[in-house]
């Protein structure tokens, strides 16, 4: 049997040679090396012989459609508000995640999957969560926003400055005093929870120093000053990395999953994964140590053995570093030096641990690299990270229960990555155009095909010459760069409104187009939480 990566591209490169009218099966084109095992091929192509048998049984007529809706009618009259109060709040960000994102990710599931027709009609996990509406994501002081005042909203209902964690837009960009900090910062929803004797999360596949993980616990004005090494000298105000450490609520964060290992660590102590590397503080601090023997019962792991080692039932505080910077894609994962947890297990683990606090708990889980990628100009990474984060909410609705759990899922911001040209149903979502009913590629005015998949920026521009022929390149391969229209070294955001999707108490709350400071006050209410205080 083929192993698993191996199956999943071999079906899409199978269903793309299929579709793309390519007569031999498991023919490969591509920008670089990428082979696949004969094996995988072979049950790609019997699977996705199957899949049109099954297509070309299931029409879709009139009465189809007419009696698709009245289910999903008759679902949405069955459906009763929760007007009851939270014990926990799980929320989920996909760091990047615009509504192009998730369609895409959704097609691209649904095309792995055997009985599709064509992808189309797959759902997320989260998609299928009864309550939705849009967050308005612009900053205090720009259109298109960061990182750091989306989430700042998000999670202390207050909007500031771009660069900025946690703080009011009073304070400057880069201000050093503590001082003024102290004067200006925001409660986040998981410094109240800790006030109110609740159990408190971070999970991310980014550094859980970098922007969106770190609003949740620390105030600082400048996202970039993750360690002492990136501080003023200066400065009196505390890195993000102390101040998760030092963490003043409560008693501090129970669970903290990420990557960021060199932040922690002495730039005298090597590195435990990564050979010949060091830890990238200058203040000779060990934060792990300090952890240790700050917290009874806690638990420092850096690699996949120790991670499932843990037991949650003995374990009260739990950091784990499993990158010297931010942890590697899904598609990656698998060939990490130590090894590393997905996103969902790094979910699960931190339920396990914080559902032992009968008063609740508070959750933030991010996919942190859906932005990255796309910031890369590279799609395929992107939306496996999308579908990742599917999977890690899908896990955390198995071990909850829509009664007292409030679960919301969103994005801080979106991307400049489109789906165009009209493809015909079921075209390769990572393919060539082909529209419906053709055997050809569309092709534009110089008569050259184009991708549906693209970017309005990025390190994907082709010129200033003329675009390449993409005919004979796999434009499906994981480290394909999607065409950009404006040359640029990264990619940037999109100012568009992101989704909010969400189950639970109060997330009827959810309704209509919103500011995206909204969402803490409707988490913040289904806690029975007084805003900022």
């Amino acid at each position: 049997m083929p192993d698993t990566l191996s199956f999943y591209h071999a079906l899409f490169d199978y269903g793309y040679c299929r579709r793309q009218n390519v007569p031999s099966i498991g023919k490969v084109f591509m920008h670089n090396d990428y082979k696949l095992t004969s094996g995988a091929v072979i049950l790609a192509a019997l699977l996705l012989a199957a899949t049109d048998s099954h297509a070309q049984n299931k029409l879709e007529t009139p009465d189809f459609w007419l009696e698709s809706g009245q289910k999903s009618l008759a679902a949405a009259e069955r459906l009763r508000p929760n007007e009851g109060y939270a014990k926990n709040v799980i929320l989920f960000v996909g760091d990047g995640m615009g509504i192009s994102t998730i369609t895409a990710a959704r097609i691209l599931e649904g095309q792995a999957k055997v009985g599709n027709r064509g992808g189309e009609e797959n759902s997320l996990s989260f998609e299928q969560l009864p309550y939705l509406a849009l967050s308005k994501t612009y900053s205090v002081n720009q259109q298109t926003a960061d990182s750091a005042p989306t989430m700042t909203a998000i999670i202390s209902g207050v909007k500031t400055n771009d660069g900025e964690l946690s703080v009011g837009m009073q304070v400057a960009r880069k201000e050093k005093s503590a001082e003024v900090i102290n004067v200006y910062q925001v409660k986040t929803l998981i410094e109240q929870a800790e006030e109110h004797g609740l159990s408190t999360g971070i999970v991310s596949t980014a550094r859980i120093t970098h922007a969106t993980p770190a609003v949740c616990y620390a105030h600082i004005s400048e996202r970039d000053w993750e360690s002492d090494a990136q501080m003023p000298a200066d400065a009196t105000v505390k890195d993000i990395a102390s101040q998760l450490i030092d963490f003043p609520y409560g008693n501090g964060l129970e669970v903290a999953l990420g990557g960021g290992r060199s932040m922690f660590l002495p730039n005298t102590m090597p590195d435990p994964e990564d050979a010949g590397k060091f830890g990238g503080r200058k203040d000779g601090q060990n934060l792990t140590q300090k952890w240790l023997d700050h917290y009874p019962h806690s638990i420092y792991v850096y690699d996949k053995a120790g991670f499932e080692a843990i037991d949650p039932k003995h374990t009260d505080h739990l950091l784990g570093l499993f990158e010297r910077s931010h942890m590697e894609y899904e598609y990656d994962r698998a060939s990490d030096t130590a090894g590393e947890p997905s996103l969902t297990e790094m979910t699960a683990t931190a339920i396990d641990i914080l559902a032992k606090n009968k008063k609740g708990y508070v959750l933030m889980v991010e996919a942190g690299r859906i932005d990255h990628a796309h910031h890369a100009g590279n799609a395929y990474r992107a939306l496996t990270d999308t579908v990742e984060l599917s999977n890690a909410v899908r896990k955390a609705l198995e071990k909850t229960h829509s009664k007292d759990t409030l679960i919301v899922v969103t994005a801080d911001h979106s991307h400049t990555f489109t789906i165009a040209g009209y493809p015909e149903r079921g075209n390769p979502i990572m393919g060539l155009v082909k529209h419906p009913g053709s055997d050809t590629f569309a092709l534009d005015q110089n008569g050259l095909p184009y991708t549906t998949l693209g970017y309005a920026n990025g390190p994907g521009y082709r010129g200033p010459n003329a675009r390449p022929d993409l005919a004979a390149i796999n434009t499906a391969h994981p480290d394909f760069l999607q065409e950009a229209s404006i040359p640029l070294e990264n990619e940037t955001h999109a100012a568009e409104d992101v989704a909010i999707f969400a189950s639970g108490p109060k997330a009827h709350l959810f309704h209509g187009v919103q500011e995206q400071s909204y969402i803490y006050q409707v988490m913040a209410n289904a806690l029975r939480f007084k805003p900022g205080l």
